[in-house]
């Protein structure tokens, strides 16, 4: 069940929306429950003045994409770069557990918007966005990062080789 924040994120989205002109693009997925986001930045003298969103998804999907446009707008790109799946959640008061994927998948579309934009700015070109599937994996398989395909322990919960936090539950 959701909760009234949630609701209200989900009943009246911020944030909807494209900058066709965006200095940034963050896009990601998952193809498992089928929840896609892109996160577009305007950015101007290191801040962001300008943030949208579209999300075809479930509600969960669609609240954490406001919830965070709502966090990251106004924010210097360092402070925005440090919004984490957690501080959506907290800002959302809570997801549940099945849902908490959700709040990674905003944390992932607006890192990599910021780096879109970073990329942009420093006159590298990098290849579209590749979409990755959670992690999941069944009993005895080898796991890996769900980032970069490095194996990594079970238990592991911060990726070395891509310095990505992996799921609480992978």
């Amino acid at each position: 069940m959701y909760n009234e924040v949630v609701m209200d994120h989900f009943r009246n989205p911020r944030n909807v929306g494209i900058i066709d002109d965006a200095d940034g693009v963050g896009e990601v997925g998952n193809p498992l429950c089928g929840d896609m986001m892109t996160i577009y930045l305007k950015i101007d003298d290191d801040r962001i003045s300008d943030i949208k969103f579209q999300t075809f998804g479930c509600g969960s999907a669609i609240a954490v994409s406001s919830m965070l446009t709502e966090l990251a707008k106004g924010k210097t790109v360092e402070e925005a770069r440090n919004i984490s799946n957690k501080d959506v959640a907290n800002a959302l008061e809570g997801l549940p557990k099945n849902k908490m994927h959700c709040s990674n998948l905003g944390a992932d579309a607006l890192h990599m918007a910021i780096q879109d934009y970073e990329d942009k700015k420093a006159g590298i070109s990098r290849p579209g966005p590749a979409r990755k599937e959670i992690h999941e994996h069944a009993p005895g398989e080898k796991c890996y990062c769900p980032y970069c395909d490095v194996e990594i322990e079970e238990a592991v919960k911060f990726c070395e080789a891509c310095h990505r936090e992996l799921e609480e539950e992978h």
